[in-house]
């Protein structure tokens, strides 16, 4: 078929009475799905249910120091659990200290501790006029519903495939001390999939801020989610940072929340030791310590670095098998029509859409009547507004694979209809 651009009005008109036609007869189905989240499937979860029988009333639960989970203590984490997601994304287990379940927890403390105490002797983020932080897009939209309620400025970083435009990057945080943040998904990018390159993360350790207390906030969750063998590799921004004599500049988060239970994992900071000692300075008003045992079920449950490997290819052929599913429909219905374009990652949770300008918020509503729950357009954005209302993000994971097939496909029926009432309006 020929692109819907090179369509006349009569043609579209009848293009649009079939589609409309197809549409309706999805609203009679009564699907009721959900793909609106990067959410782990059953068959995910139901995979590693033997990470329950990890520790047992006669298990031993005293780490290898001699600690028992069972009590108070070691605030920073017990030693295994430290090695264990050191070792996944690339830092020694002095830089990290071990968190509860949610990584975005950490990172809400994180941005709540420098409103309230500044960073290391800083002014308190509180008492300032004007805080900015950047962000990169599109992005995770809980990164920024963080900073928004922190009455936090963004500014809006377009992406690249290489990740965030660092013209622009350097611009604000060499130059605008009112500058203390960016959001950074540096692997497989939440939606898109970008893995940044190494000149961008040389960029990033070499940046010159105007503000002593700006903080990258390297929200490294994919580090070990990739879909194939050879998956993208990330260069260490703090090996780079050390380099350049940043080493103070980088937070790093990650969690397990989606290599074992998503609301049970794991979760960790990495940073420089003048800010972890900053942080567990806080902490020890904060906290007593935390979920020991969780912690040692992890340690136990991989052991190593090469445990992590061998659980993370059990979901990958899970949920490589969604992706390419849905790529393959895309390409098939979609390709050549120039209604639309999408990422093909090699890792992470998502697949970022871009639907024609004008149009992601009729195509998310059309979903939704007809019973398929996609994330809000605009959501990818700060204050959850998408300028060109184009982006979509798909999140193939939760859904089985006859579920994502039905979605799929009213997903692209959805675009076609929503792209030729866009170009009959603006032919009027």
């Amino acid at each position: 078929m020929k692109a819907y651009r090179e369509l006349n009005r009569e043609e579209l008109l009848t293009l649009k009475e079939k589609l409309e036609k197809e549409y309706e007869k999805e609203k009679a189905k009564g699907l009721k799905l959900d793909m609106s989240r990067g959410k782990a499937s059953v068959a995910q979860l139901d995979m590693e249910m033997d990470f329950l029988d990890v520790i047992t009333s006669k298990s031993d639960v005293r780490t290898r120091s001699g600690v028992d989970c069972r009590n108070y203590g070691l605030l920073d984490g017990i030693e295994g659990a430290k090695c264990l997601l050191g070792d996944m994304i690339g830092v020694s287990k002095d830089m990290i200290i071990v968190f509860g379940n949610s990584s975005l927890n950490i990172m809400y403390d994180t941005v709540a501790r420098c409103m309230l105490f500044g960073v290391l002797g800083s002014t308190p983020w509180c008492k300032l006029d004007k805080v900015k932080f950047l962000c990169p897009v599109p992005g995770y939209d809980r990164h920024f519903a963080i900073t928004e309620q922190f009455g936090i400025e963004m500014i809006n970083i377009p992406m690249t495939e290489d990740g965030p435009d660092m013209d622009l990057v350097e611009k604000y945080v060499n130059n605008d001390s009112a500058v203390k943040g960016i959001w950074c998904v540096p692997k497989y990018s939440n939606p898109q999939g970008y893995t940044y390159s190494d000149e961008t993360v040389k960029r990033f350790a070499a940046l010159k801020p105007a503000a002593a207390d700006f903080r990258i906030f390297w929200d490294n969750a994919y580090s070990i989610h990739d879909l194939y063998e050879e998956g993208d590799e990330l260069l260490d921004i703090f090996a780079e940072c050390e380099k350049t004599g940043n080493i103070d500049m980088v937070y790093e988060f990650c969690s397990t929340s989606k290599v074992t239970f998503p609301g049970s994992g794991i979760s960790a900071i990495a940073a420089s030791k003048a800010n972890l000692d900053s942080i567990k300075s806080i902490m020890t008003i904060q906290t007593i310590g935390p979920d020991k045992l969780n912690q040692l079920r992890h340690t136990r449950y991989f052991e190593d670095m090469n445990g992590l490997k061998a659980h993370m290819k059990k979901h990958a052929a899970i949920i490589r098998p969604k992706f390419e599913a849905v790529l393959e429909v895309l390409e098939r219905e979609l390709g050549g029509l120039g209604i639309g374009s999408w990422t093909n990652p090699k890792g992470g949770y998502f697949i970022s859409f871009e639907s024609m300008e004008g149009c992601a918020k009729a195509i998310v509503e059309k979903c939704k009547e007809a019973g398929v729950v996609l994330t809000g357009a605009g959501a990818t954005y700060p204050y959850k507004k998408d300028p060109a209302d184009s982006n979509i993000r798909i999140a193939p994971t939760f859904p089985s694979e006859e579920e994502l097939a039905k979605a799929t496909d009213l997903f692209v029926l959805c675009v076609k209809l929503a792209s030729v009432e866009k170009l009959l309006s603006e032919a009027v």
